[in-house]
């Protein structure tokens, strides 16, 4: 599913790991409610990019004010996005808050609804 090595290729600065960072815990709290499942990839994904905990708990200290960081790079705006879905699915229920963000990040990248759709699928036929 996720795969970290090319992941961890192209977020190569702390700046695109800590914004990459911030997009998946907004997705994770969207619903109002952090699931077992959410919290550990999180955290598997925080450990596998380096992040310490001073650098991610201003994160969730200001989840009321934190908005998308849109990344520049193709390749980077698509990994993102199928690891957002991933984060979306997670708990096995798609929330409507969690889909919305997803769907506000796709059409952002200029990805757009069908490609989110197709990444839903994919994911849902995984588990």
């Amino acid at each position: 599913m996720l795969n970290i090595r090319s992941l961890e290729e192209v977020l190569n600065t702390p700046q695109k790991k800590l914004s990459f960072y911030q997009n998946l815990v907004l997705v994770a709290a969207a619903d109002k409610v952090l699931e077992e499942g959410e919290s550990e990839l999180l955290l598997s994904i925080g450990n596998k990019l380096g992040l310490s905990a001073d650098e991610v708990m201003p994160m969730a200290d200001n989840l009321g004010v934190l908005t998308f960081i849109i990344p520049e790079d193709s390749l980077q705006k698509t990994l993102e996005l199928q690891t957002l879905v991933q984060m979306m699915t997670q708990d096995g229920t798609i929330h409507d808050k969690e889909y919305a963000l997803c769907l506000e990040y796709a059409n952002r990248v200029g990805l757009g609804k069908a490609i989110l759709d197709d990444m839903v699928k994919q994911f849902q036929n995984a588990q």
